[in-house]
């Protein structure tokens, strides 16, 4: 699909997946462990809602697992961009993905 002709919110150079799958996340800096569930993926980041709130700036590697027990579908180095928390405790992170892992 030509640039010009997608809705303003996905002028962008990857398109958002929405995948709504488990994902592990370790906080770098004190190697805590999270469980969360990636809303939506593209080529250069990821959305992951966690029930911890985070600053902007954390560096997280984050694995997606398969729901079928397959080995990890995405292992990556992150970096929170955007947070957004809710009073109810759930927590979203805007995550720009840094580096590839194998």
């Amino acid at each position: 699909m030509n640039l010009a002709k997608r809705e303003y919110t996905e002028k962008r150079n990857f398109i958002r997946m929405k995948i709504d799958t488990p994902a592990d996340v370790s906080i770098l800096s004190d190697d805590t462990q999270l469980q969360g569930i990636c809303r939506d993926l593209s080529g250069g980041g990821m959305m992951i809602e966690v029930d911890k709130t985070l600053p902007v700036g954390t560096e997280l590697e984050v694995t997606i697992t398969s729901a079928h027990g397959h080995q990890p579908l995405l292992r990556a180095m992150t970096v929170i961009t955007r947070v957004d928390a809710d009073h109810s405790g759930t927590c979203t992170l805007g995550m720009k993905i840094q580096q590839m892992l194998s």
